[in-house]
């Protein structure tokens, strides 16, 4: 038996042009991680800033960097995150009336 071609089967192709609308919008993961990022910079900075041999005055306890440096970590990232949080909403206030429709054109292909 010699090999034949396969038979070929009946293809079917559609096109529809569509509107579409769009809108240019921040990603607020991206946003939201900056802002965590900064916190922790701005937390190392203030760890080396503040003098932690001297006895606090409030606990009369001496901290060590580290944990002068999860203190101020946890009030810094929760800032930064919040900062960020609210410049990713202004820049959608401020981005979102800019919503623009488009001709889609939509292929479809079929067997």
């Amino acid at each position: 038996m010699a090999d034949q071609p396969a038979p070929e089967r009946p293809s079917f192709s559609r096109d529809e042009i569509e509107t579409a609308s769009v809108r240019r919008a921040p990603k607020y993961g991206v946003f939201l991680a900056a802002g965590a990022f900064v916190g922790i910079l701005v937390a190392l900075i203030l760890t080396f800033a503040i003098d932690s041999t001297d006895v606090s005055p409030y606990t009369q306890v001496v901290y060590s960097q580290l944990q002068v440096f999860g203190f101020t970590a946890l009030i810094c990232v929760v800032a930064g995150v919040t900062v960020a949080a609210i410049v990713a909403l202004i820049f959608e206030r401020v981005l979102g009336g800019r919503t623009r429709q488009v001709i889609v054109d939509h292929e479809q292909h079929g067997v």
